[in-house]
């Protein structure tokens, strides 16, 4: 005899191989995504960021009088 499950109570199954493609394509895709940012980060980082400028050092002789 067939038993009655209520529907509230009924499971379609497992994920399968299906579920996990999309897991590991939505995986795959933030990566890619975080990639792209990381190196529009790079190359949008002002120029100067990396140079080292040295401060002038202040003049040592006598004050100009005006």
């Amino acid at each position: 005899m067939a038993r009655n499950i209520p529907e509230n109570k009924a499971r379609q199954g497992r994920w399968g191989w299906h579920g996990f493609r999309i897991l590991i394509a939505g995986l795959l895709l933030v990566l890619v995504a975080w990639g792209i940012a990381e190196i529009y980060g790079v190359l949008i980082k002002a120029p100067n960021s990396d140079e080292q400028h040295l401060p002038t050092p202040p003049s040592t002789g006598p004050a100009p009088s005006g």
